[in-house]
């Protein structure tokens, strides 16, 4: 199945200005939101306690906002989950104060404020946790480039694998910057999503330079490397669209549909699936080509064979 009728003619490649600009913002928009509003952690890193409440009718937010800051709970979250008559509370454990007795008192604290409250659900985190977590998550981002970084330099030629890596870690960095921005709470399901999201990048670089490789070794001369590399990204470009698409029906449903929960996880993938392909097309192979990217490159150049000596 293909996206185009016809295989596209667009020069990807002489885009790098615009391009290379439109990263460059996001990369340090996303480097000072992070530094000056910073991520909206959940309670998986910061600890603390989260319960969801059912109520048989709507009910009054700042009602129930109220009764917990008069119980001292003045950094209390409180937020539809699912449907109106839901409520998602998320509680910050004072420091010295154990959660479970902290988890009991608020449910007490909403039980009180409403009878009919009805609590379906707690979560509780320890601080301990949460910085043990914090700190494992950190571990398997660092593994997880340290295992890209691996896989790449046994499969690809250096300027390539560099330009797959850079592009790699573009993604990441703006999906941060973007839950920053938008505030939307960041817990190990985001974690996840992101992790995901590397994968999902590098899969669709890799697919193109693999098509760059072919085209590189089955052209012996007239064409330059941006021609080819042109033509690499114009003949994936309806394997990518179609590959994004697919993907964006299920985390688009799933964002809809799937409840309080799973927003964050898919609204990190959405994010992911449109900066993925984007860094895909316009990062690593633009990269590649500006670190001059040649056939020779991914040849064993012999001296005795005058055709390989030959090439451009």
């Amino acid at each position: 199945m293909e996206f185009f009728k016809r295989t596209p003619n667009i020069d990807f490649i002489s885009m790098r200005p615009v391009t290379y600009g439109i990263s460059i913002v996001m990369i340090i928009g996303s480097i000072l939101l992070l530094a000056f509003k910073g991520l909206n952690l959940g309670i998986d890193f910061t600890g603390g306690v989260a319960i969801e409440v059912h109520y048989p009718q709507p009910p009054d937010h700042d009602r129930v906002r109220d009764a917990l800051e008069e119980a001292g709970f003045t950094e209390a979250l409180v937020q539809s989950f699912g449907s109106s008559r839901d409520l998602m509370v998320r509680v910050m454990v004072p420091e010295g104060q154990n959660v479970n007795e902290v988890s009991a008192h608020i449910q007490e604290i909403l039980r009180t404020a409403d009878p009919d409250a009805e609590v379906r659900r707690t979560e509780v985190v320890g601080p301990q946790v949460g910085r043990d977590l914090t700190e494992q998550g950190g571990l398997a981002l660092l593994f997880t480039f340290i295992g890209i970084l691996i896989y790449l330099a046994f499969r690809f030629e250096k300027k390539m694998a560099l330009g797959t890596v850079l592009a790699a870690i573009h993604d990441p960095l703006v999906i941060l910057g973007f839950f920053a921005l938008a505030q939307i709470p960041f817990d190990l399901s985001v974690l996840a999503a992101v992790l995901a999201v590397i994968g999902y990048s590098i899969n669709d670089t890799v697919v193109i330079f693999d098509r760059v490789r072919e085209i590189f070794l089955g052209t012996r001369k007239g064409a330059s490397s941006k021609e080819m590399l042109n033509q690499a990204v114009n003949q994936t470009l309806s394997r990518t669209l179609m590959t994004t698409f697919s993907v964006l029906f299920v985390v688009v449903s799933l964002y809809l549909f799937g409840g309080e929960t799973l927003k964050g996880f898919s609204a990190a993938i959405i994010a992911g699936v449109f900066v993925g392909t984007y860094s895909s097309i316009f990062v690593g192979v633009a990269l590649a080509y500006d670190m001059k990217l040649k056939p020779q490159d991914l040849l064993e150049i012999k001296k005795s064979d005058p055709e390989l000596d030959a090439l451009p």
